[in-house]
């Protein structure tokens, strides 16, 4: 199959472009896969022939209406001068507004695949919604991340929803003393980063890490107590697991919680808050604990601290992560796409 990919892609970083990223490269062992995405980007070099992008504005509110618009246009030149099978657009809302304007033109299956923020959050907004109805009515195939996606995708007017959940790629373990707290995300509100550093208020003598970057990092920062670190975004997140005792994930909202697994291949077990996705992660007693109250909060990470407790979770926790690969993942989304373009004769 020739395929095009819509959304964010590296060198963009975020959930999304990571996804896109190991599901490119799974998919490209047996198809022609090209990526269109927001620029301007420099490709890498590997695949600068098959990375397409549209500039736009880098100003919140007009860039992903510029991309709707510009993007739309740019898949019907792409179509006609590589003619593909399908496409495929990640993130519900103007990305894959892009896709439904295209298919007015030209007579091409779209898959869409709802991440998370796109249905909790944009579908919330006054012309999101409209870009989420739209897409969620128009597009051949519906894919979420998790049920809880899935049921969300419905109650905004999808029909048939499939849910494949993300992939976690092999991580390097490195060699150190595990003993850090750590809170790897967006320093955003949805993220609940403040219940970390309350969290350490009450743990004074073990030491937290506060892993990500956002807008919140100064008022954090300036209010978090001694025992926190914070690290910024950074690229060896593998390398601070690998010193982790644990994870916690206080997120308000979470599409998939894929850093769960990641930690969790690494054996490190993980706390999070039982919202959105996060129960269809975290195993309850399993590879982790889940939390409503800030009290619960505190008697999960005191449970899991506990060195026997820490290496049994530890040690589920990997045995579970082995389960999500993206060669899976990428195995599951071709049945999708065998599925639609078989609709079309």
């Amino acid at each position: 199959m020739r395929i095009l990919m819509v959304g964010h892609y590296p060198p963009h970083g975020g959930g999304v472009a990571n996804h896109l990223d190991n599901l490119v490269r799974e998919l490209r062992k047996r198809h022609e896969v090209h990526v269109l995405t927001y620029g301007p980007i420099k490709p890498r070099d590997n695949e600068k022939e098959f990375v397409h992008q549209v500039k736009v504005p880098p100003v919140y509110g007009i860039r992903g209406t510029s991309f709707a618009l510009l993007g739309a246009k740019e898949i019907v030149r792409l179509h006609r001068e590589f003619s593909f099978d399908l496409v495929h657009a990640h993130f519900v809302g103007t990305t894959s507004y892009a896709g439904v304007l295209a298919r007015e033109r030209i007579d091409l299956p779209l898959v869409v695949t709802a991440h998370g923020s796109d249905l909790e959050h944009t579908a919330k907004l006054t012309l999101g919604r409209f870009y989420v109805k739209r897409t969620l009515a128009t597009a051949n195939a519906i894919i979420t991340v998790s049920h809880w996606l899935a049921k969300k995708a419905i109650s905004l007017g999808a029909g048939k929803v499939k849910v494949i959940p993300n992939g976690v790629k092999s991580l390097s373990e490195k060699q150190g003393q595990r003993r850090y707290i750590t809170f790897i995300g967006a320093l955003r509100d949805y993220k609940s980063p403040e219940t970390f550093i309350e969290l350490a208020r009450v743990f004074p003598d073990r030491e937290f890490l506060v892993v990500g970057d956002g807008p919140l990092r100064w008022k954090l920062e300036t209010e978090a107590p001694e025992n926190v670190r914070f690290l910024g975004y950074r690229r060896d997140v593998d390398r601070i697991l690998s010193e982790s005792l644990l994870l916690v994930l206080p997120s308000k909202r979470e599409g998939f919680g894929l850093v769960i697994l990641e930690a969790n291949s690494l054996g490190v077990p993980t706390v999070g808050r039982r919202v959105s996705a996060i129960p269809e992660l975290i195993r309850e007693g399993k590879n982790g604990l889940t939390f409503k109250s800030f009290e619960d909060l505190v008697k999960a990470v005191e449970s899991i601290l506990e060195p026997k407790a820490n290496i049994k979770i530890g040690k589920t926790g990997r045995r579970i992560a082995s389960l999500y690969s993206w060669g899976a993942v990428a195995r599951e989304v071709e049945k999708v796409y065998l599925d639609v373009i078989g609709q079309r004769f």
